[in-house]
This record gives C-alpha cells, sequence and structure tokens, in this order.
C-alpha cells in the first residue's frame, strides 16, 4: 500500500501550518493584551488605550519577524532547462536565423552594440546569452519580455516592433535551449548560388532592413530591388558589406558578413544587379 506524505510533512504544508499557528498566537496576545490594559481596573481611559496599542504592534511585529524571514528565504529562481535536455531545433540555425534579428533590429544607432546600453550587448552568440536569456525558459528571460511587450517603456526595440515571426522564432531558440548552432548558415553558403530572390533579398532582410527599412533611413532603403540595385550600382553596396576605406561598415555594429556572403553579393553586382 502506498504511503502518502501527510500534507504538513512539505514545504508548502509546513508554511501553511506555521502561518496557522501564528494567527493563533496574535489572536491569543491580543486578546492578553487587551484584557490586561483595558479591564484590569475596568475603567479604561486614553493613556491605557495608547499604551495597548503600543504593547498589541511591539508583540505582533516579534511574532511575525519568523515569518517575514521564512517568506524572504523561499526566493523563486526561475526554471532553466537541464544541459542534457537543450537540443538545436533543426528548423533554427543561430547564425542564420537569430543573430540577424538582434544584429539588424537592436544593435543600431550603436545601442546594443558596441555601446551596450542598460548592459545588454546583442552582437553575438555569447553576448546575447550572458543576460537576459534564461534557457528553456522564454518567459523568465528579460531579453524576450521586452521583443513582446506592444507599449510601454521596456518595449524592445525603441521606436519599432519585430515581426510576429521573428519573436516566434526567438522564442522557440530559447524553449529548446538557447543553443549556438554553429555557422550553419555559411557552412551551407554556395558562392555558385547569386540570384536576387534566391541570395540577395534574403540577406537583406536579415542583416540591413532592421535600419534601412525605408527611403528616410540613414543611408537609406534596402528593402526593396530598386533600393538595393541603386545601392549596388553607385558601388555603396559592396563598399559598405566589404568594410572599404571611406565607406560605413555594414552591418553596423556587428560582424562582417562572411567572404562567401561578400562574394556572393559581388557576383550578383558583377553579373548585371539583375532582378532574377
Amino acid at each position: 500500500m502506498a504511503i502518502h506524505p501527510k500534507p504538513q510533512d512539505s514545504p508548502i504544508g509546513r508554511a501553511y501550518t506555521e502561518k496557522q499557528e501564528l494567527l493563533k498566537r496574535c489572536t491569543y496576545i491580543q486578546q492578553a493584551a487587551f484584557t490586561t490594559f483595558i479591564f484590569a481596573d475596568n475603567k479604561p481611559n486614553p493613556t491605557t488605550m495608547t499604551n495597548y496599542r503600543r504593547y498589541l504592534i511591539v508583540a505582533v511585529l516579534a511574532l511575525a519577524a519568523p515569518a517575514l524571514i521564512f517568506i524572504d528565504s523561499c526566493t523563486h529562481q526561475p526554471y532553466v532547462l537541464p544541459v542534457s535536455q537543450r537540443f538545436t531545433d533543426p528548423n533554427i540555425c543561430f547564425e542564420r536565423d537569430i543573430l540577424p534579428i538582434f544584429q539588424s533590429n537592436c544593435t543600431k544607432g550603436g545601442c546594443h552594440g558596441d555601446r551596450g546600453a542598460g548592459g545588454y550587448k546583442l552582437t553575438s552568440y555569447a553576448d546575447i546569452v550572458s543576460k537576459g536569456i534564461v534557457p528553456g525558459n522564454p518567459a523568465a528571460s528579460k531579453i524576450f519580455e521586452s521583443i513582446s511587450w506592444s507599449t510601454g517603456e521596456n518595449k524592445m526595440p525603441r521606436g519599432g516592433s519585430l515581426s510576429a515571426t521573428d519573436i516566434a522564432l526567438i522564442r522557440q531558440w530559447i524553449a529548446t535551449g538557447a543553443l549556438d548552432s554553429g555557422a550553419c548558415y555559411t557552412n551551407n553558403c554556395d558562392t555558385t548560388q547569386y540570384t536576387y530572390s534566391g541570395t540577395i533579398a534574403p540577406m537583406m532582410q536579415l542583416y540591413c532592413t532592421g535600419c534601412h527599412n525605408n527611403s528616410s533611413a540613414a543611408g537609406g532603403s534596402l528593402a526593396d530591388y530598386t533600393s538595393v540595385y541603386n545601392a549596388a550600382v553607385t558601388g555603396r553596396l559592396i563598399g559598405d558589406i566589404s568594410h572599404s576605406a571611406g565607406y560605413n561598415a555594414m552591418p553596423q555594429g556587428s560582424s562582417q558578413l562572411s567572404d562567401c556572403q561578400i562574394t556572393q553579393v559581388k557576383k550578383w553586382v558583377a553579373a548585371g544587379a539583375l532582378n532574377n
């Protein structure tokens, strides 16, 4: 026959029992105090009432102190997924899917780039997981909480919002353990592939359009073919991503694109920067 522990044998049960006992003791001391100070001579007066209140406050505080210490010592720690249970979601590549979201939306203006505003630097895997990410627990992750807000002072990024798709990707990445899946994007990079629709546009979306999403953005837009074409034929696109002298190193505040990615852009431009 299974033996079930008594409720009072659990931490919660013991806390409940102690609380009930404390309430009883408070009631007893209140009754005793009232009887002692008020009805000892059957002549209650303002002086004895004041003394009663003082005694009662001191007594209650003395009795409540152990309970307050107990409550304070019961600090809740957020659940962290054990290392043995973390795995890389085959549909999510950190370098391809997660890092560009942070680089494109959070490091602009140097905010969470080299400046590390608020103690959050979001330019690499090591920086991102060092603060605000609780592996296996998106709800307890400060970074995920901030990008999930639609309004308010805690909402990030400032002056904009991540797409529902980006938020879902980050949530899934955290839920499965927030692992660095390695250079899965660049390892699969193929310099023989450089069409606009299959290579260049997705690259711009991942790394550039967080900042360059409209014509009023500093440096112009890279959100559509025409704007990317104009940046390409003027030499600005290759100059920026190659970090050439006299150009703006892009993506701003984050790592340079891989040699393979830069080669893909150069080949696309050399072939006429077609909308293919």
